[in-house]
């Protein structure tokens, strides 16, 4: 199971369906990911659940002031099959900067204005707008 594509997709359906709060399974880097969305302002909150082995991220989704979803679509770059890594310099603004792409670097999980800006590259992760 990829759970980056589960985390993903279930911020976009959650969104679209107008759901207040999605939960997806734990994982460090759903988490991660999840903490710079938040960062960013696409989702309202992130709070870790559970004990042990039933661990959840309960993820708060965000809408603007007219109830329409911040999330309003992803793309998977990097997968199992096709690794993408992107240098600072190949690192371009996604929808002409109203999008985000995360990537997976040295220094953790981080946006691409903050791989721009911390002079690093990494494997890009997936491109929200």
């Amino acid at each position: 199971m990829d759970k980056i594509s589960n985390l993903i997709t279930s911020l976009k359906m959650g969104s679209e369906a107008r759901k207040e709060m999605v939960a997806i399974p734990y994982s460090k880097m759903s988490l991660a990911i999840a903490e710079a969305l938040e960062r960013e302002g696409f989702v309202a909150g992130v709070a870790k659940k559970g004990k042990k082995i039933h661990k959840t991220i309960e993820i708060k989704l965000a809408y603007d002031d007219l109830k329409l979803p911040k999330v309003k679509g992803v793309e998977r770059v990097s997968k199992f099959s096709k690794r993408i890594y992107q240098g600072v310099n190949d690192i371009k603004p996604v929808r002409n900067g109203f999008g985000l792409l995360i990537l997976s670097t040295t220094k953790g999980i981080v946006t691409n204005k903050e791989a721009r800006k911390q002079n690093i590259g990494g494997e890009a992760l997936f491109k929200i707008w």
